[in-house]
């Protein structure tokens, strides 16, 4: 099965909004890919559902049960190499990630990451262009 990063950005849209493309991306990686997270990612994943402009659209426990979901089902891996190859600073845990499990693809909806497509052999792709390739039956 192939590696697949998410970052933060659709991890949270897959949170907040049920059967949204987000979601669904989620959905299709954890039964065709490998979902890969780091404990770096993991912690700004955890950080973004936490803020409070967000408490309102979810249940009690929703963070919770979705993040023990997302990372029961992820191989968790600890990147050693830095990269520097992002404009926003903070989204070099992406592509770090991305090297060190050798993914496929990065699912992004931070343009920052998008603007790199394709990084180093690494397709950096949306939520909707991720799912768009199951639809289309152009998956491996």
């Amino acid at each position: 099965m192939p590696n697949v990063v998410f970052d933060a950005s659709s991890l949270i849209g897959a949170l907040l909004k049920e059967n949204s493309l987000p979601e669904r991306a989620l959905l299709l990686a954890r039964v065709h890919d490998t979902i890969c997270l780091s404990p770096e990612v993991e912690a700004e994943i955890r950080e973004v559902a936490a803020r409070p402009r967000f408490r309102k659209y979810l249940t009690p426990g929703r963070i919770e049960i979705f993040l023990d979901l997302l990372t029961a089902g992820a191989a968790i891996m600890t990147p050693i190499i830095r990269v520097t190859d992002c404009r926003d600073a903070k989204d070099n845990k992406y592509l770090e990630l991305a090297a060190a499990s050798r993914a496929e693809f990065i699912i992004a909806s931070d343009d920052d990451l998008l603007v790199l497509d394709p990084w180093r052999g690494v397709r950096i792709i949306t939520p909707a262009d991720y799912v768009r390739r199951f639809d289309s039956g152009t998956v491996r």
